[in-house]
């Protein structure tokens, strides 16, 4: 059985409190349970975190990479919040480890300001997902387990 790690960066534990005409009322629970949900349609595993810490997201990248490294991974699913528009880190941990990533963000980021547009994680990413507000995480799996 294949995993898939579903990895949340910055003030993504705050869900359903914070700006919910941007984020909507789901909390990063329900988050979860969604993605459980997927995973278990398609015989997957899940691994499903969050962090406000740059260099522990970089662990788990590397984790996920040792994973993919032994032909156990299915996917990188990442929401990497604020830290897509700022962490090289980041990008150098997905390229470093070679996994499939697909770069999540619960709302349109086009749609936003300005710096939101960029992204350091799009150039390697192997899709890119916004705008399908939570629902998107579990589209995300449907799309991966196809890989």
């Amino acid at each position: 059985m294949k995993t898939v790690y579903v990895l949340n960066g910055p003030n993504l534990n705050l869900l359903g409190m914070r700006e919910p005409g941007i984020y909507g009322s789901a909390t990063l629970a329900d988050v979860q349970k969604l993605c459980e949900d997927a995973c278990l349609r398609h015989g997957l595993k899940l691994e499903f975190r969050q962090s406000n810490h740059e260099g522990e997201l970089v662990d788990w990248i590397h984790e996920a990479g040792r994973l993919h490294a032994k032909g156990e991974l299915q996917a990188l699913i990442m929401n990497a919040a604020a830290y897509t528009h700022t962490s090289v880190a980041i990008l150098d941990a997905v390229k470093g480890t070679a996994v499939s990533l697909v770069e999540l963000h619960i709302s349109n980021v086009h749609a936003r300001e300005s710096f939101r547009h960029h992204s350091y994680l799009s150039a390697t990413a192997r899709a890119v997902m916004c705008g399908f507000g939570v629902a998107g995480y579990g589209l995300a799996i449907d799309a991966v387990a196809q890989w």
